[in-house]
């Protein structure tokens, strides 16, 4: 398996670090990620977590559109402002920063979120709202 899916969660251990699930693992495994680019999400409150391949394929987008404009720099402003580079520690956890509690509202759990190419961290209760959400507007329930 090389995609991330489903989603699973974790507690955050008092030194602020969270166990990312092992199918999670073994796809960055797999992929030979070393090094995670950590993104706010566009949309959600969630941050985005992926290899390098991740910031590359925002970073052509930005590219693809003439450097001065609006478009782009605004572009850049999420993707390189609302940005950084993490990695796990040796039993495969993730530091759960300032930077990712501030702009999700995570405190005591995280729930990670199988997004194919990337995954994302959710605090839990926004994850199951966010989803029921999602699921409302594909299939509204009849009148």
């Amino acid at each position: 398996m090389n995609r991330f899916l489903s989603n699973a969660t974790n507690r955050i251990d008092a030194k602020g670090r969270v166990s990312v699930p092992a199918s999670f693992r073994s796809v960055l495994a797999e992929r030979g990620v070393q090094e995670l680019y950590c993104l706010q999400d566009f949309i959600f409150p969630a941050i985005s977590v992926g290899g390098p391949d991740l910031l590359d394929r925002y970073e052509r987008q930005i590219a693809s559109v003439d450097p001065f404009s609006p478009e782009a720099n605004r572009m850049s402003l999420l993707v390189h402002g609302g940005g950084v580079f993490m990695r796990l520690d040796a039993e495969g956890r993730l530091m759960v920063t300032d930077f990712i509690r501030d702009f999700t509202g995570i405190s005591a759990e995280v729930t990670f979120v199988g997004r194919s190419d990337h995954f994302q961290l959710w605090r839990p209760q926004a994850f199951h709202e966010a989803q029921a959400a999602a699921r409302e507007g594909r299939f509204p329930r009849p009148a």
